[in-house]
This record gives structure tokens, sequence and C-alpha cells, in this order.
């Protein structure tokens, strides 16, 4: 059996050549990304928007809450995955980066499948929680602040549908969770999700080395 393969540039080029089906209007703005003040560390590498518009059909999601817009790839790839009455709720501590993302989002025909909430995403849980319910999400993607990614999950379980989907960025976080050497909160607060979900028998979870790391957390049926 194999081992586990290190991504080389050369082989990354190559996935890319044989699985990416990145178009202009993702292209462009993940270029326009691209410029921005660390803006390459910070963007969803398009391989792994790709595979949240996959997971988004597979899980045939029709509502969808996003956690950290940014420039708005990953809102786009998602939306674009969705019915066409299907509503994606993203949520940014400012507006300034999704404004970016908004005429991209008209350009590929699903501003109208986005809802943008502005503010902490901690209030912004809670207050979806207090409108909508529990269990109203098929799909919950989080990639916002670090630190605060246990608390992030745990209102997540509330509002995603048994059955449904979280999916986590970074758990891997530049290799640092297994580096001793990090305490900063950021890489605790990671460390802390993933000894979370480790343990958590609420969900069938499985973490991947796609990028910088994504794990998937499926909430059990009752």
């Amino acid at each position: 059996m194999a081992d586990q393969l290190t991504m080389s540039p050369q082989l990354l080029d190559y996935v890319r050549d044989f699985s990416l089906r990145e178009d202009d209007v993702l292209r462009e703005l993940r270029e326009e990304t691209a410029e921005l003040p660390g803006g390459t560390a910070l963007q969803t590498h398009p391989e792994e928007g790709q595979f949240l518009s996959l997971l988004v059909r597979l899980t045939g999601a029709a509502a969808v809450l996003e956690l950290g817009t940014y420039t708005g790839y990953s809102a786009l790839c998602m939306a674009r995955a969705l019915p066409v009455d299907g509503l994606l709720v993203t949520c940014d501590i400012t507006d300034r980066w999704p404004s970016i993302g908004v005429p991209y989002w008209k350009r590929a025909g699903v501003a109208d499948r986005v809802e943008q909430r502005i503010g902490d995403a901690v209030a912004v849980l809670g207050e979806l929680l207090a409108e909508q319910g529990p269990a109203r999400f098929d799909v919950v993607f989080i990639d916002a602040d670090k630190a605060n990614y246990p608390r992030y999950y745990e209102q997540s379980l509330e509002l995603v549908r048994p059955g449904g989907l979280i999916v986590v960025d970074n758990t891997l976080f530049f290799g640092r969770v297994a580096d001793p050497a990090f305490t900063d909160a950021d890489t605790e607060g990671v460390r802390a999700l993933n000894a979370l979900v480790r343990d958590d028998d609420r969900v069938e979870v499985s973490m991947l080395t796609i990028a910088d790391g994504v794990t998937l957390a499926r909430r059990k049926e009752a």
C-alpha cells in the first residue's frame, strides 16, 4: 500500500491539469484576490473550491452556511452548485472584502442565491438560530478566525440538519498543529477543534490533507 504523497509543485500542477475546471469568472476573481495583502494565503485554493462545489451537489444541499466570506471565491463555487431556489448565507466580519466578490457573483448569475451577513460570527450564528431555528442548513463551511473554531463548530452543529455536513478549513494550519513550538491563539484554536471533532460521537468524521487540511463532519441522524 502506497504511503501519503508529498505534494510537490510539479505534482500539484499535474492534479490541476487533469482535474481542475476553473472558468474565467473564478480565475479572474482568484487573480484579483491574489493581488491583495495576504491574498494568496487567505483565499480558497481553486481545487478546494471545486471540491466544495462537489460536496454541495453530492449532499443535495439547498441551504448552505459559510463562515468567512473573504472575497467570495468559495461562496461562488458553492452558490453555483445550489439549485435555482437554493440559498447560501455567508458571513464576514467586514464588508470590505466580500464587496470584491459581488460583481463576480453577478457575472455568474448566482447573486440572488447569496445572502450576506456582516458581523461577529458568534453573534450571527446566534441570530440565525433565533430567526430560523435548528437544523436549518444542509452544509456549513467554517473558514473564519481560528481561535473561535470550537465555538463555531458547536453552534454549527445546532444549525446543520441531521445527515448534514460541516466542512472545516485549515485544520492542518500550515503544519503548525503538529509543532509544539506554536502556541498562538489561532493554532491552539485549531488544535482544540481537531480534538473536539475527533472525540465527538455526534458526527462521522474524516480529516483530509487537501490544501491546508479540510475536515468533514457529518451530523448523525437521531
